[in-house]
């Protein structure tokens, strides 16, 4: 059977342009449903297990050494995870991940519950976790256009981009309520955030149950099966070094998580030196920020048939670098909130649409080890916001900003002067010109 063919068949007999058109094909459905389920699970379990770290140590190191348990991971396991993705079929793996993390989540609840809770033991899940999800992000993300279609790719990254945001503005908020709820006046939170992680296991339950529900097995590449892993990798490599396109797509991702991710960083930092303000400021910044990136995943499910996709591209990753660069210059509070809102707005736009973009120009027989490199391109951050920090500290976090804004505006148009094949990307579909 050809699967390009059939690919196509299936795109234009279910393509629709309404809004949520990924959403009626059932096998997404069930696919989104399982993917809600771990994101709240993953970002209630970033408050709880950094509310007890800090309340056991009050240590900041502490609290960085579970944060990086859970992304060198990221670094180790992510190639093989697409090499995974692009020989196994993709449903068990996708499967099988949440289920995992279900039962380490329950082991934890119940070390926690004991009283026996140490620090340690969030290094050894936040490994385990950050493994489970570097091996089976991939087949997840690869098994999206074999599901609903090419046509109906930027739908459904758009409602995956609304899954997340929704999960990071109400998954922490239900976490500390949690945790305040039951804490009763206790004087330590261990017995609320033991609680917390009997739902996450759940929630990881509901998640990998979800996944049985789906129908389509996730192929795997015949090309790939009959040669060494370590060669798949190699050739993934080649592949994105030698293609003007993928290889710029890819690049254009990691600038934005290096320059324009700058302000959740420094958020805080802004809040309390430039805008003078408390906690609840903080919140609702935060708050405006996942409210325009769900708006702008909604306006993308309605852009799946926009042409010149590689100019929006370029456009809204130059753009969110202005809005960084204005938003640091901000002296009042409702300025600051409807800038970081509109950055939020374009940021989900542009990272929904790149990502949607790599799959739809790369073969199918490449599309889990793309995409296990585009989850390795995230590492970069550090490389900006660490520099950035500094000019923060030392010249202020306004110039820091506005320096971080303006590198990605400047660097952003740079390479799409550069580009020419990403500049030809048309609707995506087709391959852009070389």
């Amino acid at each position: 059977m050809n699967t390009s063919t059939e690919l196509q068949d299936h795109s234009e007999a279910s393509y629709d342009r309404s809004l949520f058109a990924s959403l009626k094909v059932p096998d997404y459905l069930y696919l989104w449903i399982g993917m809600v389920g771990s994101a709240f699970a993953m970002n209630m379990q970033i408050v709880a297990q950094g509310w007890l770290v800090y309340e056991m140590s009050a240590s900041a190191v502490d609290l960085a050494w579970v944060t990086l348990a859970s992304i060198v991971p990221q670094f180790l396991f992510s190639l093989p995870g697409g090499v995974l993705a692009d020989r196994l079929p993709k449903k068990p793996i996708i499967g099988l991940a949440p289920i995992i993390n279900c039962g380490a989540t329950i082991v934890m609840s119940w070390i926690i519950f004991t009283g026996n809770v140490g620090f340690w033991d969030f290094v050894w899940v936040g490994f385990l976790n950050g493994t489970v999800m570097s091996l089976s992000i991939p087949a997840r993300t690869a098994v999206i256009p074999e599901v609903v279609g090419e046509r109906l790719m930027f739908n459904a990254m758009a409602f995956n981009t609304t899954a997340w945001n929704l999960s990071r503005i109400l998954g922490p908020a239900l976490a500390g309520y949690m945790i305040a709820l039951l804490a009763d006046g206790d004087t330590t939170s261990d017995f609320g955030v033991g609680c917390v992680f009997a739902v996450i296991s759940v929630l990881y339950f509901v998640s990998g149950i979800s996944v049985l529900l789906i129908k389509h097995a996730g192929r795997p590449s015949q090309q790939t099966t009959t040669q060494h892993p370590l060669t798949d990798i190699g050739d993934c490599l080649i592949y994105v070094f030698r293609s003007p396109v993928v290889g710029g797509l890819i690049l254009l991702s990691i600038l934005p998580f290096m320059f324009g991710l700058s302000i959740n960083t420094l958020l805080p930092a802004f809040n309390r030196d430039i805008l003078f303000g408390g906690a609840d400021d903080l919140g609702l910044l935060m708050t405006a920020m996942g409210i325009g990136a769900i708006l702008g995943a909604l306006l993308l499910a309605k852009l799946g048939g926009t042409r010149h996709k590689g100019y929006w591209v370029l456009g809204t990753s130059a753009v969110w670098g202005i809005g960084v660069t204005w938003f640091a210059l901000s002296s009042t509070f409702v300025l600051a909130f409807v800038t970081i809102a509109f950055i939020g707005f374009v940021s989900s736009i542009n990272m929904s649409m790149n990502r949607s973009l790599v799959q739809l120009q790369v073969d199918h027989a490449m599309r889990g080890r793309i995409m296990s490199i585009d989850m390795m391109s995230h590492g970069f951050m550090p490389l900006g916001v660490l520099p950035i920090s500094w000019v923060s500290e030392v010249w202020g976090v306004s110039l820091g900003l506005a320096l971080s804004g303006a590198i990605l505006c400047v660097a952003t148009i740079s390479m799409g002067i550069a580009m020419k094949g990403v500049r030809g990307i048309d609707t995506g579909y087709s391959k852009a010109v070389p």
